[in-house]
């Protein structure tokens, strides 16, 4: 049984569904293995230009599946220390992958998005929250570190340094109130409003060049890493005369002459 789901809902639009809700969509092996074959697919369907990520369900994810976790595939011929980093490794990666995807991601989140699942909400592009939702860095309170998947280098970047380290340190439960105060989501819905709200402004963004959303995505995430400003713009220059190759930017001028709405297929 697959434990991650896809649903093209929309033209363009595809729902990825963490799809285990007897388990809170905790992070199985099993569970993880299915989401990056779910991202693959996404990332080769050239009809699909955002994704939703959610999860099934009263939660988002409840983070790393502590009873019934599996093995990491590939490993069950590897002794104890390397089959212990393939599995890091394995889970690890999944947050690199979302920021590779070329689609942006918006994740619609309820309920319980705790250590993995709070990093797996912190991989999306756009974060929007259900009255439900609620964050937690677990790892601390399960005896390991508040780091992982990357939430040393997102959170922070997220929320600032001070948030940060209260919410990994303390293992405190941030509510769908203060994730929005502090800026770990940028928009607050009633849970029964959340997909449906996620979905429209995907579909919303469809309405943009594709390769101009996926240039935008790729930068974002790229400038996070440079080293100044200057750094940024030099890149943010290359990639605009990119997109102004496309031709979107005559088709937006003549839209607007023509009264009506631009249609951009670049």
């Amino acid at each position: 049984m697959a434990l991650v789901s896809i649903d093209p809902v929309r033209p363009h639009v595809s729902v990825v569904t963490l799809d285990h809700p007897d388990r809170l969509n905790s992070m199985s092996f099993a569970l993880v293995g299915d989401l990056y074959a779910a991202f693959d697919q996404v990332s080769n369907d050239n009809e699909c230009r955002v994704v939703v990520l959610t999860g099934a369900g009263r939660a988002f994810c409840s983070g790393l599946e502590l009873e019934h976790a599996g093995v990491p595939p590939g490993t069950e011929d590897l002794g104890r220390h390397r089959m212990g980093m393939r599995a890091m490794e394995f889970m690890g990666g999944i947050v690199p992958a979302m920021r590779s995807l070329p689609q942006p991601i918006i994740a619609a989140i309820k309920g319980p998005a705790y250590g993995g699942g709070m990093c797996l909400s912190l991989g999306a592009d756009i974060r929007l929250a259900g009255d439900s939702a609620v964050f937690c860095g677990a790892g601390i309170s399960n005896g390991l570190t508040g780091a992982e998947l990357g939430v040393s280098w997102l959170l922070p970047k997220a929320v600032g340094t001070s948030n940060s380290a209260e919410i990994l340190l303390t293992g405190k439960l941030v509510d769908a109130a203060e994730a929005l105060r502090i800026g770990l989501v940028s928009r607050v819905v009633p849970d029964e409003a959340l997909l449906t709200t996620a979905i429209e402004l995907a579909e919303g963004m469809c309405a943009f060049s594709p390769f101009g959303l996926s240039l935008t995505k790729e930068t974002m995430w790229a400038s996070q890493e440079v080293s100044s400003l200057q750094a940024a713009v030099a890149l943010e220059n290359r990639t605009q005369l990119l997109a102004g190759h496309t031709g979107n930017l005559t088709e937006a001028s003549a839209a607007f002459r023509e009264k009506r709405r631009p249609v951009y297929t670049e």
